[in-house]
């Protein structure tokens, strides 16, 4: 492994700011969309969320790689961050069921990081500041050879990433004599979804991002489900496609996350980026169907524009986000498709929200 704790790092972001600490993981340089995460435990379930795919994470929580990495707990097949920056970096670990240390996981999967930075700082800069590309270099300190490469990066609004981290064949998952199959539509998605699935009797045939409808339809799924992914929703003509053959076609539709997002948009619903997102696992939404409230578990940098679900004839709200009144949830009237922002696999996070699983099975055999 390498004595990290001796190789100086920076961080440079987007509007010239400027941080210095030292590397964490492997030796080298990138780049992506700056972005904070708030949880306070689960960083392997962040770090392998497909969803994060291009993104450099802040973690607030103060040590980072303490409880090390154990492979039950990834989300994905593969590190999908674009880069950590962190406060404390503990390469020891006291877990006993970990496999491995953050560093010797980090070299693995080719993550480049650094810690000693003030998070504290960081984080208030971005929450002002918004959202903004950024660059981490522990091969280099020249900060204006670090600006020029960071020039080159595109922004994330109006960038597509579905096809980059969505499955390249057909996979299937769970029990195969389950009594109900639902078609996933892979945009991103996170095993803990699955497993949601599965733990009530669920059989999911998980498809690529560009899957038709039609395709799908020829396995004969009981439902839909759109999941979750990365990038922006807008110039995904794809998905928004195949959304709207679902509806055309009356089937039950569930969609998280991205999936909210392309099932807003296939109704006519904008959407936009947000200033600085949603991530973290202590997101208070209330479901103003059932007049309750939850902690939800959030990691998106997109919304649904709420004056045109307002003005819509054939959308309604479910769930709003008590923090900022952002939409967290709707449902397409007199069909069998709704959808919410937040995620209630919940993984990490609180297990408020999972009755939305529960939810669709119902739907589906109703």
């Amino acid at each position: 492994m390498t004595n990290y704790s001796k190789l100086p790092a920076i961080l440079v972001l987007e509007d010239g700011t400027v941080y210095h600490g030292k590397a964490a993981g492997k030796i080298g340089t990138t780049t992506g969309e700056i972005c904070f995460n708030t949880g306070t435990t689960g960083y392997q379930e962040i770090f392998t969320d497909p969803s994060y795919f291009g993104q450099i994470m802040v973690t607030t929580n103060a040590h980072i790689g303490n409880y090390g990495i154990d492979e039950d707990d990834t989300e994905s097949n593969q590190i999908q961050i674009a880069g950590l920056v962190c406060k404390n970096y503990n390469i020891n670990y006291s877990r006993k069921m970990a496999d491995e240390s953050i560093q010797s996981y980090f070299e693995e999967g080719n993550l480049v990081g650094i810690s000693d930075v003030d998070t504290r700082s960081l984080v208030r800069h971005i929450r002002d500041k918004g959202a903004m590309n950024a660059i981490i270099s522990s091969e280099t300190l020249d900060v204006e050879e670090l600006k020029s490469q960071l020039a080159k990066v595109p922004s994330m609004d109006g960038l597509e990433l579905s096809s980059k981290v969505t499955t390249t064949e057909p996979y299937f998952f769970g029990n195969e004599n389950a009594s109900l199959r639902v078609a996933v539509l892979d945009l991103g998605i996170k095993k803990n979804i699955l497993r949601n699935f599965e733990a009530r009797d669920v059989y999911t045939k998980v498809f690529p991002a560009k899957t038709t409808f039609e395709e799908m339809e020829k396995w004969n799924p009981d439902g839909y489900f759109i999941s979750n992914g990365p990038g922006d929703p807008a110039p995904m003509d794809y998905a928004i496609e195949t959304v709207k053959s679902i509806l055309n076609a009356n089937k039950p539709m569930f969609g998280i996350c991205l999936g909210h997002q392309i099932l807003a948009l296939a109704n006519g619903i904008r959407t936009s980026k947000l200033h600085n997102g949603h991530r973290g696992i202590n997101h208070p939404v209330k479901n103003i169907i059932a007049n309750r409230c939850e902690i939800t578990s959030q990691n998106h940098g997109f919304g649904v524009v709420a004056e045109d679900i307002q003005n819509s004839e054939n959308v309604e709200i479910t769930h709003v986000n008590l923090n900022d009144q952002s939409i967290e949830g709707i449902r397409i009237k007199g069909q069998k498709a709704f959808s919410v922002q937040y995620h209630p696999e919940s993984s990490p996070g609180p297990h408020d929200s999972r009755y939305l699983f529960d939810d669709f099975v119902a739907m589906i055999k109703n």
